[in-house]
């Protein structure tokens, strides 16, 4: 049982998707980064504040003795609406990745075969004019 786990876990496709998740979590940092720090900021200056913070609030809350909101009710649609920029920005480059490996495995296949031998047509001709002599 532990030889034909070891079997499964090494095979290619396996290693290929660890591989992909891997760098996929890495690139999604990436993502997250440029969008935090690039586009919110530049989305920001249409709406004239941090495009994180926006929200719409349903209940104003109430200071405490800290200085902080207690209560506030928001729909915070800026973190949503960066979370969803993020997810479109890796989506895209997720397809064009696939686009071209496709792109790469269709010019592997079109490489040409190796002429092959004489059809079956050129073989029973021969085979006919050898039986005549």
């Amino acid at each position: 049982m532990l030889k034909e786990f070891k079997e499964f876990a090494m095979k290619g496709n396996l290693v290929d998707i660890a591989v992909g998740f891997v760098m996929g979590a890495a690139f999604n940092k990436v993502v997250a980064s440029f969008t935090g720090g690039i586009v919110s900021p530049l989305i920001g200056l249409l709406f004239d504040s941090n495009f994180n913070d926006l929200k719409y609030i349903i209940k104003e809350g109430a200071m405490n003795d800290a200085g902080e909101k207690v209560g506030e009710v928001a729909v915070l649609y800026g973190e949503f609406l960066t979370n969803v920029i993020d997810f479109i920005i890796v989506a895209f480059v997720m397809f064009m990745v696939v686009k071209g490996v496709n792109k790469m495995k269709k010019k592997e296949e079109e490489a040409p075969a190796e002429p092959a031998g004489p059809t079956q047509e050129e073989l029973l001709m021969e085979i006919r004019d050898a039986l005549k002599k």
